[in-house]
């Protein structure tokens, strides 16, 4: 099953059914309203919606034409998001870059800081910079969205509370992180809105691409319109999403509508070593902090800027068959 949110003037738009393709919607307002009245009832409302998905494949429910510009984030708006280190290559690369050592502890105890769920950006929406100094930085993750988490879950009871998978565009702020992080308090001004793809699907929409609770696939980032990563998103994955939704359930429990981001997607290259760029042959980056600290690594400085106003990023995923499965994150940074 596919769920999209269009927007329609309210703050948590109007959910839809989406056909497998993509191309065709339904509106689910018979059944409910939004995405989180969906979630806060799920195990009464998730049946009826899956039959709702059958109808639009087989033409037997009105459709309507699905367009990926007029969505919302699936959730607009969330509870809470929590997002995760499920790659830790990509914690190594960038706490080189601000020459600090990663702890042996992060290894077998997953990082997680909760970033602001309260205005979500559109897929489409532009990533809003005020100072270009600020060094805004694209993330490509995948994220999850859970029912209602007890606290103190098990990762295999954890696997059970992902209810939807989206991909994510995690806007980071590289030049305000050091100077934040130094105050003792972690992330607040340098993580931004957060992006999610057009399209939420169930984990059985994903069949065997989904396998211990991650998604066997590359995620495809492309930058100004050149490749710049795909990485595979269960290589070199030290963490599963449900362990990292068994870490942020540790000490509380996590209200239906939650979302947990697995961090930047990251490979290591084919000798063990820093990945090498698409242009090289390589599976590329799903940030441009970590092109940057292997060119810090190589050359002894940087030489990939941050985005500035003007550029562009496309997050996407596509299924064995070639075809989109959330559609595309596709935004543009314009100053504010």
């Amino acid at each position: 099953m596919k769920l999209a949110t269009l927007k329609n003037g309210s703050r948590d738009g109007r959910l839809v059914v989406v056909s497998k393709d993509l191309t065709r919607c339904t509106d689910a307002a018979r059944i409910v309203p939004t995405l989180q009245a969906a979630l806060d009832d799920w195990d009464t409302v998730a049946p009826r919606l899956a039959r709702m998905a059958e109808g639009v494949e087989l033409g037997s429910v009105p459709t309507f034409r699905f367009h990926e510009h007029d969505c919302e984030s699936p959730l607009p708006r969330a509870y809470q998001w929590a997002d995760g280190s499920a790659y830790i290559n990509h914690v190594e690369l960038v706490r080189k870059a601000r020459g600090a050592e990663v702890p042996e502890s992060f290894y077998d105890d997953p990082l997680m800081y909760q970033g602001g769920s309260d205005a979500f950006l559109g897929p489409r929406d532009e990533i809003p910079l005020g100072d270009v100094a600020w060094g805004c930085d694209m993330e490509g993750e995948i994220a999850v969205i859970t029912d209602d988490v007890p606290m103190g879950v098990s990762e295999a009871e954890a696997a059970d509370h992902i209810k939807l998978i989206m991909l994510c565009n995690d806007v980071s702020l590289r030049g305000l992180i050091p100077a934040e992080l130094a105050k003792g308090f972690g992330f607040f001004q340098s993580k931004p809105p957060s992006a999610f793809s057009p399209v939420a699907v169930t984990p059985e929409e994903l069949g065997a691409a989904w396998k211990d609770s991650l998604v066997h696939l590359p995620l495809r980032v492309d930058y100004n319109g050149e490749a710049f990563g795909r990485a595979e998103a269960a290589e070199d994955a030290t963490f599963s999403l449900a362990r990292l939704v068994a870490h942020a359930a540790k000490t509380r429990p996590l209200t239906a509508g939650t979302v947990i981001g697995s961090g930047t997607v990251s490979n290591k290259g084919a000798d063990g070593g820093p990945g090498k760029p698409v242009a090289e042959g390589g599976l590329g980056y799903s940030c441009i902090a970590e092109i940057r600290m292997i060119e810090k690594i190589a050359t002894g400085e940087f030489k990939t800027p941050f985005m500035k106003p003007g550029d562009t990023v496309r997050m996407e995923m596509l299924d064995k068959a070639g075809k989109s499965i959330f559609g595309a994150i596709e935004q543009t940074v314009a100053s504010v």
